[in-house]
């Protein structure tokens, strides 16, 4: 598919936040919090200082070979999964709760930008290591609300489970329903009918949330060699015992990470995830409560479960799996798990890692480099040529809808319809009367100055007035563009975080992804637009 491809800038992207501008523009408020720059340089260092720490190879490789286990074979899956058993293999990582058929288009853009960065990496180490893309599933996140809904042709699909507890273990035997109404919105012709059958066979192939998400993700991606992994494992668990033997006894996540947020504070970048005291959840099936400490005894929140320090140190030992990080202490498990150069993640994500850099220097964990995600704005053919009609550049449709009618309407008008230099020439005889009225009697000029106030905004009246009916003249034509805007940028935000990819897979087969894959680029210095040609 042959497609059009823009960069702009990210400090002209007025939907993105100031941390995730700064971060990705190369602020340097921001250097002291990080370690490595992110640019295709970095890696050797990084990986010189990966090869110095060792990794559970053994139970991450036999984890990932039980959680594969029913899924069809990927030559290229299994592969990258055998590699990680050998020491001169490293991964490169993104990842994302479970999500309803793989949620917003960023979901997707996660994935791809973490596949083009492991392959430009394996080229570039020519066969001295091997580097595999992953995607972590952060299943023991108990938020449903964030991850059981997609929109799609400007329709809402909700699954509602009827459980609690982390979302990756929720059984799926209820997904059904919803997918019975995706068939009805995808349609009956042929190619919806197949698009219907991929998504189907996997949703049923698998019975939890966490495995449906990796079943999807294996379908659409797996041909790429992306490996998905899901945490919630006892024996990778055990691991992180000692970092969740300190949180309990010497809550150092709090003392630490909140050090380092004032010091952003001091650079003017807000917190993105403060702390708590104990930065661990207590977790069993259709349960996931946090651990809070009171009178010396450990409680789990909204349960009768208690612990004394030597209790829940026992329970540690023998049900490390119980014990669950909070966004606080996740990074750190990753890390400590996988071997790994890069994280691969939206500016909010970059954000609070930014926040953890004394945690992994306090318990001697390699700190990866952080690169921001690909995020992508599309455009089909007609979407291009309403922008032709209105005189547009994609770039312009960043702007709030407002703005792009005033433009439109001062580009288009019968007549001039801003008063801005009729006000100003206004206000300078104003201020020749205030100086006359001054001169004469200093009390006037409060007079005069409340009298260019009513003056000027009856000029304002009029200019708004103008505009009104230059607005009346091209309604038709400025529905459209409010119409175009809508769909390019939902809610006034970003097409990435509301739109899910079954659309676009739907018109454009599997060309969708593999376009998306062939111009995305991890070092893209900004977001990226494709127009289709």
């Amino acid at each position: 598919m042959l497609v059009h491809k823009t960069l702009l800038p990210y400090a002209q992207v007025p939907q993105l936040a100031k941390t995730d501008i700064a971060y990705a523009t190369g602020d340097a408020r921001l250097k002291p919090f990080y370690v490595h720059e992110p640019q295709p340089e970095s890696f050797a260092e990084i990986i010189r200082l990966k090869a110095q720490h060792t990794f559970p190879r053994t139970d991450l490789v036999a984890a990932l070979t039980r959680q594969y286990a029913e899924l069809p074979v990927q030559p290229e899956v299994m592969a990258n999964i055998e590699a990680l058993s050998k020491d001169n293999t490293f991964t490169v990582v993104t990842a994302h709760q479970p999500s309803l058929l793989l949620g917003p288009l960023y979901f997707i853009y996660k994935a791809l930008t973490t596949i083009n960065l492991a392959e430009q990496l394996n080229k570039q180490t020519t066969g001295a290591q091997r580097i595999v893309p992953v995607f972590v599933l952060g299943s023991e996140d108990h938020d449903i609300e964030e991850v059981n809904k997609i929109n799609l042709f400007g329709k809402r699909l909700v699954w509602q489970p009827e459980a609690e507890g982390p979302t990756g273990t929720m059984d799926t035997a209820g997904l059904q329903p919803v997918l019975e109404e995706l068939r009805g919105i995808l349609g009956e012709n042929e190619s919806a009918a197949a698009l219907f059958g991929r998504v189907q066979r996997a949703c049923q192939s698998a019975h939890t949330f966490a495995d449906t998400t990796r079943a999807l993700l294996h379908e659409f991606l797996g041909k790429y060699g992306l490996v998905v992994l899901d945490m919630n494992e006892p024996s990778l668990k055990r691991h992180f015992i000692p970092v969740i033997q300190a949180e309990l006894q010497e809550q150092t996540a709090f003392h630490l990470v909140n050090q380092t947020i004032e010091q952003l504070h001091q650079q003017g970048f807000k917190t993105q995830a403060a702390p708590r005291e104990i930065n661990l959840f207590y977790m069993k099936p259709g349960l996931r409560q946090r651990i809070v400490q009171e009178d010396g005894m450990f409680q789990v929140l909204h349960t009768n479960l208690t612990f004394s320090e030597a209790e829940i140190l026992a329970e540690l030992d023998q049900h490390p799996e119980r014990f669950s990080p909070n966004v606080v202490l996740r990074p750190l498990y990753q890390e400590m798990i996988l071997p790994n150069l890069a994280y691969i993640g939206g500016g909010g994500e970059l954000a609070y890692w930014l926040e953890r850099r004394s945690l992994f220097q306090h318990f001697n964990i390699p700190f990866p480099m952080l690169l921001r995600r690909n995020s992508v704005l599309w455009l089909d053919r007609d979407a291009q040529k309403k922008l032709g009609k209105f005189g547009f550049s994609a770039v312009r449709f960043f702007e709030d809808t407002e703005h792009l009618v005033r433009h439109y309407i001062e580009t288009n008008a019968s007549g001039e319809v801003g008063l801005a230099q009729e006000i100003q020439e206004l206000r300078l005889i104003f201020d020749r009367i205030a100086t006359k009225a001054a001169a004469i009697d200093p009390t006037l000029e409060k007079a005069v100055r409340a009298d260019e106030v009513k003056s000027v905004g009856g000029l304002e009246q009029w200019e708004g007035r103008l505009l009104r009916a230059e607005k009346q003249k091209h309604e038709v034509t400025l529905n459209q563009m409010r119409h175009l805007k809508e769909k390019l940028f939902p809610n006034n935000g970003l097409q990435e975080r509301t739109d899910n990819f079954l659309p676009y897979a739907l018109k454009y087969g599997d060309d969708f992804i593999q376009t998306l894959k062939e111009q995305l680029d991890p070092f893209d210095a900004g977001f990226v637009i494709l127009e289709e040609r």
